[in-house]
């Protein structure tokens, strides 16, 4: 009998919460603190297995005062 694996969802930096522009460089980084591998996977655009990615709703706390 085959082992079914359960599937991560696919990851999209953009849409991640940790994912902010940085004035000091001038560009999008991720806020979390990367391990050596991780932030290599990060540079390389392999986020599919991200471990931190949260998706980012800007509406959150507006759904919380309704």
């Amino acid at each position: 009998m085959a082992q079914l694996q359960k599937k991560r969802p696919q990851s999209n930096c953009e849409s991640c919460e940790f994912y902010d522009y940085d004035e000091y460089y001038e560009d999008y980084t991720c806020a979390m603190r990367l391990d050596e591998d991780e932030m290599r996977r990060f540079l390389g655009g392999d986020t599919s297995s991200c471990p931190y990615y949260r998706f980012y709703d800007e509406y959150k706390s507006v759904h919380k005062q309704i």
